[in-house]
């Protein structure tokens, strides 16, 4: 058994937290390269600050695992490509392991061909997309990620759940300035928002729900039996829209209501599918001469006039950068809802952690 992971303090290293998932996930029958890929996506996310997606997904996963959902002794197979695309079958391994395969396979076919596409059927809940954007932009690629999810949001004129929130994201390499990224849903809040508002009893905004009606609301309660609005209103509504298509129709995978409930209906494959694009940016110019040019766009956004009582104009990624330096000396500081889920997976299946008092 490995180093017994300390909860007591809700911080932890970064080298800690990637130990005890991998032990979880040795035990939950993966091997260890691809319980290494995983855990390496999941405590990068929490690294980032971005806590959703991070290591609290694990414990949902692993009961997909147990439960039939995932098949921790599969592996993704490439079934089909050409110059400048390529197609997986997941095979409903781990969704992170599928994913970063996908990713690296589509910045290879862009080194050969300038862009590469790679589309994933067959999978689940990837984590952050954000994680595979900035894997192209290690590499000096601009990298797209998005992936279609389980129906949760409406659309204009609808009454009900159309659409999911078909998370995208994408990096870009700069020079002395940080990369760039951005990781959004397409609906107009994360849904953990709305939840946080009803057990604390307060009302929301009227533009990010609507009742079984289809007639926004500022009543939480309604979350169960109405749908979130999408991001912009129709603009949000046709990303998403497209979205579904490269990631649900073209390749296969479920498309609305075929997908699955990933933490609901554990013992069923969710069947969604993924798209990942790579852009070898040394083909289209130099890229230091792209570096500079984005050095240059950076530092002009941020030297804009500010607007009053604004002290700094943020880049997307820009506070993620900032956390993860923290992170990285510090530890990191889990909420206390990851704490609980760590603690969860710990009693799921066997292993020991110092919870807090």
């Amino acid at each position: 058994m490995g180093k017994q992971l300390d909860l007591s303090g809700k911080k932890v290293f970064p080298e800690d937290l990637r130990e005890f998932c991998v032990e979880a996930m040795l035990k939950s029958g993966m091997n260890e390269k691809d319980s290494r890929t995983t855990a390496d996506v999941l405590v990068t996310t929490d690294i980032f600050g971005v806590h959703t997606h991070g290591t609290k997904q694990l414990r949902n996963l692993l009961k997909n695992v147990r439960l039939g959902g995932l098949n921790a002794k599969a592996s993704p197979e490439v079934v089909a490509e050409g110059p400048a695309w390529g197609m997986i079958d997941g095979h409903y391994t781990m969704p992170m392991v599928t994913s970063c395969m996908a990713m690296k396979l589509a910045m290879k076919k862009a080194k050969d061909s300038g862009i590469g596409y790679v589309g994933v059927r067959h999978s689940s809940h990837f984590g952050a997309a954000g994680y595979y954007a900035t894997m192209a932009a290690k590499e000096e690629m601009f990298g797209l990620a998005m992936t279609n999810v389980d129906i949760c949001v409406t659309v204009p004129g609808a009454k009900g759940r159309i659409l999911g929130t078909n998370p995208l994201a994408y990096a870009s390499p700069a020079g002395k300035e940080k990369p760039v990224f951005l990781d959004v849903a397409t609906s107009a809040v994360a849904v953990s928002k709305i939840f946080a508002a009803r057990t604390l009893g307060k009302t929301i905004p009227d533009n990010w729900l609507v009742d079984e009606n289809g007639v926004p609301t500022t009543d939480p309660n309604k979350c169960s039996v109405g749908a979130l609005l999408p991001m912009a209103g129709h603009k949000g509504y046709g990303i998403a829209l497209m979205i579904e298509i490269l990631c649900g129709v073209l390749t296969g995978s479920g498309v609305t209501r075929e997908v699955k409930v990933w933490v609901e209906e554990f013992d069923k494959p969710a069947n969604q599918g993924h798209s990942f694009i790579a852009i070898d940016i040394g083909v289209f110019m130099p890229i230091q001469q792209f570096k500079d040019r984005m050095d240059r766009l950076i530092r002009e956004i941020k030297s804009s006039p500010k607007a009053d009582g604004v002290d700094q104009i943020y880049l997307p990624g820009e506070i993620e950068w900032l956390k993860r330096e923290k992170a990285l000396k510090e530890g990191i500081q889990l909420p206390d809802d990851v704490v609980a889920s760590l603690a969860g997976l710990a009693e799921d299946i066997g292993l020991d952690v110092i919870k807090p008092k």
